[in-house]
């Protein structure tokens, strides 16, 4: 039977981005984000419900992430959910998060203050409204498409297309 891993989220950072390299010098950024969802509620009054994914990037995207982006700052990220088991205390314990393989920056420096010094401007970055950075890490194989370096984007996902997203 075939098997699908797909997850593309679009949040706040709750705290800024912790990087780190492997000894292999790969980069490694961990962070979380905030997903808000406003609904109905049975009484016709609108509720906010928020959920919280842990994120990891790998690469450049890591270190990209890590130098503009800090805690407030909106984000999208596509990638594929893993499941992390460890046993503490003689229980066993899971945690599911997202390992991102592209990430887009949504809206400019000044929306949310920016994570890092350096790099050029707003203003002379093509695309100032959203930049959109890929990567895979070293262990994600997919026979099955190009490389992300390879291919542009199909616009079928948010952000995409244009780079202001409308809402």
């Amino acid at each position: 039977m075939a098997s699908f891993n797909r997850v593309m989220l679009m949040g706040n950072l709750t705290r800024d981005i912790e990087l780190r390299y492997l000894p292999s010098g790969m980069a490694v950024a961990e962070f979380s984000i905030a997903v808000n969802e406003k609904r109905k509620a049975s009484d016709g009054q609108w509720v906010e419900d928020v959920s919280f994914f842990e994120i990891t990037l790998f690469g450049r995207t890591a270190e990209v992430a890590s130098e503009y982006l800090s805690k407030g700052s909106p984000i999208f990220v596509e990638g594929r959910l893993k499941q992390d088991t460890w046993e503490k205390d003689g229980q066993k314990r899971s945690k599911v998060k997202v390992i991102g393989e592209r990430m887009q920056m949504i809206g400019g420096r000044s929306d949310s203050g920016g994570g890092g010094g350096g790099g050029r401007p707003a203003a002379s970055r093509p695309n100032s409204g959203a930049s959109r950075v890929d990567s895979q890490p070293s262990n994600y194989v997919n026979s099955n498409t190009p490389s992300s370096h390879d291919s542009q984007p199909t616009g079928n996902g948010p952000g995409y297309d244009e780079p202001d997203i409308p809402f």
